[in-house]
């Protein structure tokens, strides 16, 4: 370890390596056991005699900061904890005003016994062995002497995903469409920065996906929430002012909502009118249990104004960090070019193993497998919900996805109340009103089913009628 101590030009230099020493262990960066460096070590980077390190050395053990192994050296008493944080000065300089006018995020609901939370998939079912060997295989001597991608990201990867997305979802696309990103949320900046000014309008869905609308305020957009209904965004709601709509047509979030063809052309029309970028969002579409699924309006679009957006966050895992966008071709070079600003290319391994999980038709085996798992949990938990009084929750229709979303019949409920007395009983799920930004709240849940088993949600949904108010009825 190297230490970077100034033992001063005068005075008593051991006192000032004694002090910053101790410094250094209260305040946390030497931490509770840490080795320090040899006496003869430490005093030759300093340029000072080694009596000099040792007198500081031996003061601090005699206080009780340092304790000396014979044979292994010195090291920071195990039993030290900091007594005060090192932290940055307060400053002068500020953020934006944007940043502090942004909506707040929309926190994650904690660990309980019975997760109904909204989110990710189930990791437990990722196949964790098969994939240990697909990174393996890509961990290569030519991987570590191998350039930068150019572009859109591993080309194996791109031709993949451009393959599979044009077979489960039609999407036209090639390979050298596929522009690849650290996840969804990395796609929507890299839109952002490429068509957005300060001052553009953005639509996004109201209630909708939060963390779209901070990124688009982010980059000092002015974001205009639009109504949803049962067939999807009211395309006669919009404002004629509009730059970019933010939509999830084929899963909305978080109702569940599929948006209607008649909605879809409607949509794209209005758009070719007022040249208007549509980003779609298709973040969980994959895990479909009724009907067949709308062709999206990237396959409808004709005039080249659909951005397209997936991710695996949902099908594999969130923490590989892997995502896309397929844009119309005007505006893939800016797209790309924006992208490497901030990013000069993402995880080759990642990327490399999951090229090859594709090309030998891992992903769509997993897909059918986890999906009739989720089948099973989703039907179980509609079953539990139909056994709840009459009169207290609607549950609406919703063909695919990781989670159901209901709203109280009464709307005078506090649905962030009924979450709180929720996860006290032991059942984490989300409230529906906080992700409403424009037009007055609606009180819900909404309900994951990704990581409860069959057998649990009875029991979970017992509890969650425990808290639940009647017909009519203000929570206590």
């Amino acid at each position: 370890m190297d230490l970077p101590l100034s033992p001063g030009t005068s005075g008593d230099r051991a006192a000032s390596i004694y002090r910053e020493l101790l410094d250094a262990v209260l305040d946390g960066r030497l931490a509770a056991g840490a080795k320090l460096p040899p006496s003869r070590a430490l005093a030759a980077s300093l340029g000072v005699a080694r009596g000099t390190v040792t007198t500081a050395y031996d003061r601090l053990t005699a206080e009780g900061f340092l304790v000396t192994r014979v044979g292994a050296g010195t090291f920071v008493c195990p039993d030290i904890e900091p007594r005060r944080a090192r932290r940055a000065p307060v400053g002068a300089v500020r953020p934006r005003p944007v940043w502090e006018s942004l909506p707040p995020p929309v926190a994650d609901a904690a660990p309980t016994e019975f997760d109904l939370s909204v989110g990710g998939p189930d990791t437990t079912l990722f196949p964790l062995a098969v994939w240990r060997r697909l990174v393996s295989a890509t961990l290569r001597p030519s991987l570590l002497t191998a350039s930068a991608y150019e572009g859109g990201g591993h080309p194996g990867l791109q031709a993949e995903i451009a393959r599979y997305v044009g077979l489960s979802r039609s999407v036209v696309a090639g390979a050298e469409d596929v522009l690849l990103t650290n996840g969804a949320q990395q796609a929507l900046d890299v839109v952002a920065r490429a068509v957005l000014d300060p001052k553009d309008v953005v639509v996004v869905e109201d209630p909708g996906y939060t963390a779209a609308t901070r990124l688009f305020a982010s980059h000092g957009a002015v974001v205009r929430p639009v109504r949803v209904d049962a067939e999807g965004l009211v395309v006669d709601e919009l404002p004629g002012s509009a730059r970019v709509v933010y939509v999830t047509p084929s899963h909305q979030f978080p109702t569940g909502a599929v948006m209607s063809l008649r909605r879809r052309i409607a949509l794209l029309e209005w758009a070719s009118r007022r040249n208007v970028v549509i980003v779609e969002d298709d973040y969980d579409s994959e895990f479909r249990f009724e009907d067949r699924p709308l062709a999206p309006l990237q396959n409808l679009d004709r005039d080249g104004r659909v951005v397209y957006i997936g991710s695996f966050s949902k099908t594999l895992m969130p923490s590989l960090r892997v995502g896309y966008l397929i844009a119309p071709r005007s505006l893939q070079d800016t797209l790309r070019e924006a992208k490497l600003l901030t990013d000069w290319q993402g995880d080759a391994v990642t990327q490399g193993a999951l090229a090859r999980f594709m090309s030998e038709g891992l992903l769509s085996a997993h897909v059918r497998k986890v999906t009739k798992v989720y089948a099973r949990r989703r039907q179980a938990l509609l079953d539990g919900l139909a056994t709840l009084p009459a009169g207290v929750l609607q549950v609406l229709p919703s063909a695919a996805g990781l989670h159901v979303c209901t709203y109280f019949v009464d709307r005078g409920v506090d649905d962030v109340a009924v979450a709180a007395d929720a996860a006290r009983a032991g059942v984490a799920l989300e409230p529906v009103s906080v992700r409403f930004r424009g037009s007055t709240p609606r009180p819900g849940l909404a309900m994951g089913f990704r990581r409860i088993e069959v057998d649990q949600v009875p029991e979970a949904v017992a509890r969650l009628a425990a808290v639940l108010p009647g017909p009519g009825q203000a929570p206590t």
